[in-house]
Protein backbone atom coordinates (compact mmCIF):
# COMPACT_ATOMS: atom_id res chain seq x y z
CA UNK A 1 0.00 0.00 0.00
CA UNK A 2 1.64 3.65 -1.01
CA UNK A 3 2.05 5.50 1.81
CA UNK A 4 3.20 9.15 2.68
CA UNK A 5 4.20 10.12 6.01
CA UNK A 6 4.63 14.07 6.71
CA UNK A 7 6.80 15.16 9.64
CA UNK A 8 8.44 18.39 11.34
CA UNK A 9 5.84 20.53 11.66
CA UNK A 10 5.15 22.92 14.66
CA UNK A 11 4.81 26.30 16.22
CA UNK A 12 7.63 28.79 14.99
CA UNK A 13 7.86 32.51 15.18
CA UNK A 14 7.37 35.04 12.48
CA UNK A 15 10.54 35.27 10.06
CA UNK A 16 11.43 31.48 11.57
CA UNK A 17 12.33 28.37 9.91
CA UNK A 18 11.33 24.99 9.56
CA UNK A 19 11.91 22.04 7.85
CA UNK A 20 8.98 19.17 6.91
CA UNK A 21 9.86 15.73 5.88
CA UNK A 22 7.31 13.29 3.99
CA UNK A 23 8.74 9.78 3.76
CA UNK A 24 7.43 7.37 1.15
CA UNK A 25 6.40 3.28 1.52
CA UNK A 26 4.60 1.27 -0.74
CA UNK A 27 5.39 2.58 -4.04
CA UNK A 28 8.66 3.11 -6.11
CA UNK A 29 9.38 6.83 -5.12
CA UNK A 30 11.73 8.13 -7.88
CA UNK A 31 9.30 7.10 -10.28
CA UNK A 32 6.45 10.17 -9.15
CA UNK A 33 7.12 13.73 -9.23
CA UNK A 34 6.51 14.98 -5.54
CA UNK A 35 4.57 17.99 -4.23
CA UNK A 36 3.64 20.01 -1.24
CA UNK A 37 0.07 21.14 -1.01
CA UNK A 38 -1.14 23.36 2.39
CA UNK A 39 -4.56 24.52 3.18
CA UNK A 40 -4.79 27.67 5.72
CA UNK A 41 -7.16 27.23 8.08
CA UNK A 42 -11.20 28.03 6.50
CA UNK A 43 -9.67 27.75 2.94
CA UNK A 44 -8.94 25.65 0.10
CA UNK A 45 -6.25 23.73 -1.05
CA UNK A 46 -3.67 25.55 -1.92
CA UNK A 47 -0.17 24.25 -4.44
CA UNK A 48 2.96 25.09 -3.06
CA UNK A 49 6.12 23.13 -4.92
CA UNK A 50 6.60 20.49 -7.30
CA UNK A 51 9.40 18.95 -7.80
CA UNK A 52 10.34 16.52 -10.69
CA UNK A 53 11.29 12.60 -10.04
CA UNK A 54 15.01 13.23 -10.60
CA UNK A 55 14.97 16.83 -8.74
CA UNK A 56 16.09 18.58 -12.13
CA UNK A 57 13.05 20.44 -12.46
CA UNK A 58 11.03 22.65 -9.97
CA UNK A 59 8.46 24.62 -9.46
CA UNK A 60 7.51 27.24 -6.84
CA UNK A 61 3.85 29.39 -6.13
CA UNK A 62 4.44 32.89 -6.34
CA UNK A 63 3.25 33.61 -2.86
CA UNK A 64 6.59 31.19 -1.08
CA UNK A 65 9.07 31.82 -3.94
CA UNK A 66 12.79 32.70 -2.27
CA UNK A 67 11.42 31.51 0.51
CA UNK A 68 10.85 28.12 0.78
CA UNK A 69 13.15 25.30 -1.08
CA UNK A 70 11.62 21.86 -2.69
CA UNK A 71 14.01 18.90 -2.28
CA UNK A 72 14.37 15.01 -2.24
CA UNK A 73 16.56 12.27 -1.45
CA UNK A 74 15.44 9.16 -3.83
CA UNK A 75 17.87 6.81 -1.87
CA UNK A 76 16.11 7.88 1.69
CA UNK A 77 12.50 7.48 -0.63
CA UNK A 78 12.26 11.04 1.56
CA UNK A 79 11.12 14.82 0.17
CA UNK A 80 11.76 18.02 2.16
CA UNK A 81 10.21 21.66 2.50
CA UNK A 82 12.49 23.74 3.83
CA UNK A 83 10.48 27.33 4.57
CA UNK A 84 12.78 30.15 5.79
CA UNK A 85 11.23 33.97 6.24
CA UNK A 86 8.03 32.23 8.13
CA UNK A 87 4.91 34.43 8.01
CA UNK A 88 1.82 34.24 9.82
CA UNK A 89 0.12 33.71 6.35
CA UNK A 90 1.94 30.76 6.25
CA UNK A 91 -0.17 28.90 8.86
CA UNK A 92 -1.71 25.90 7.01
CA UNK A 93 -1.81 21.95 7.31
CA UNK A 94 0.73 20.82 5.10
CA UNK A 95 0.63 18.20 2.68
CA UNK A 96 2.60 16.34 0.29
CA UNK A 97 1.39 14.45 -2.80
CA UNK A 98 2.93 12.00 -5.24
CA UNK A 99 1.57 11.78 -8.97
CA UNK A 100 3.32 9.74 -11.71
CA UNK A 101 1.64 12.19 -14.14
CA UNK A 102 2.45 14.19 -15.73
CA UNK A 103 5.95 14.85 -16.38
CA UNK A 104 6.06 18.36 -17.68
CA UNK A 105 3.75 20.53 -15.55
CA UNK A 106 2.41 20.82 -12.25
CA UNK A 107 -0.10 18.09 -11.64
CA UNK A 108 -3.93 19.34 -11.07
CA UNK A 109 -5.60 18.37 -7.84
CA UNK A 110 -7.31 15.21 -9.22
CA UNK A 111 -3.40 14.09 -10.62
CA UNK A 112 -1.99 13.21 -7.47
CA UNK A 113 -2.16 9.64 -6.62
CA UNK A 114 -1.40 9.57 -2.93
CA UNK A 115 -1.69 11.93 0.21
CA UNK A 116 0.00 11.98 3.29
CA UNK A 117 -2.09 13.00 6.06
CA UNK A 118 -0.70 16.33 7.21
CA UNK A 119 1.51 18.10 9.28
CA UNK A 120 0.53 21.09 11.15
CA UNK A 121 2.84 24.54 10.54
CA UNK A 122 1.61 27.55 12.70
CA UNK A 123 3.60 30.91 12.35
CA UNK A 124 2.99 32.85 15.27
CA UNK A 125 4.25 35.15 18.14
Amino acid sequence: EAQLVESGGGLVQPGGSLTLSCTASGFTFDDYAMSWVRQAPGKGLEWVSTISWDGRTIYYADSIKGRFTISRDNAKNTLYLRMDSLKAEDTAEYYCAASHEPKNRVPLAYEYDTWGQGTQVTVSS
